[in-house]
């Protein structure tokens, strides 16, 4: 039975890295895969305030595109919200974002962010997505995933939060190359080893959880919610 599954993310490049190989392997088996990112993933890199050029909002919103295709995902929206400045924005704006786009497409299971991580963007992300799916009569959402984010879950040091402690393994071994693939359209993003968001850290780290549950590629989520 096909199922639909949306990632909520805070920025363009971390619904690849939370959760792509997942996507991968879901849009392969024939879930529909819908993908909102919040934030216009840009502004943050210069010294203003001022919102940044479109032109770089365009090519950063096509390179998502891009990179849901490798995963099989068709359906990518944007809220565009200020970049790493979320929490200036009304909460209740962005549950309204979340929820609108719940209300549209109808998902059983939701994958986001971990609560603790580090970039405030992410914290908020969580909390919206929390709030926009609580278990009311009429919720589509009977499954809430938080994932990871190197350089953001990792480098909080649990400080912010209890510390990503997963208890669902999804199988990405047959999907990592694509996962990887998927991450080649952030070019910009990703950083040169041993950075925690390089290519070598992020295929060690799917090594790391696959370990753990005898695997040899795995991706990590921390179980929020599930309604049977």
């Amino acid at each position: 039975m096909t199922a639909r599954v949306m990632i909520v993310a805070a920025h363009p490049d971390d619904e690849v890295l939370g959760a792509g190989g997942t996507a991968a392997r879901r849009t392969a088996a024939g879930d529909d895969v819908a993908v909102l990112i919040l934030g216009e993933g840009v502004t943050a890199r210069y010294a203003t305030r001022d919102p940044a050029p479109r032109s770089l909002v365009v090519d950063i919103q096509e390179r998502a595109r891009r990179a849901g295709e490798v995963l099989g995902v068709k359906d990518m929206r944007f809220a565009g919200l200020p970049d790493n400045r979320f929490d200036a924005v009304d909460f209740l704006d962005i549950v309204k974002t979340v929820e609108a786009r719940l209300d549209e497409f109808r998902p059983s299971t939701v994958y986001t962010h971990h609560a603790g991580d580090l970039n405030v963007d992410h914290r908020l992300a969580f909390q919206a997505v929390l709030t926009a799916t609580r278990p009311a009569p009429d919720c589509p959402v009977l499954e809430v995933q938080s994932f990871e984010v190197p350089s953001s879950t990792d480098w909080s040091f649990g400080r912010l939060g209890a510390s990503f402690s997963p208890s669902v393994f999804v199988d990405i071994s047959e999907t990592l190359e694509r996962k990887l693939a998927a991450l080649a359209h952030y070019a910009d993003e990703i950083r040169p080893a041993p950075h925690a968001r390089s290519l070598d850290a992020v295929r060690a780290a799917a090594t790391r959880w696959g370990a753990t549950v005898g695997r040899r590629a795995v991706e990590a989520f921390e179980c929020v919610r599930v309604i049977q």
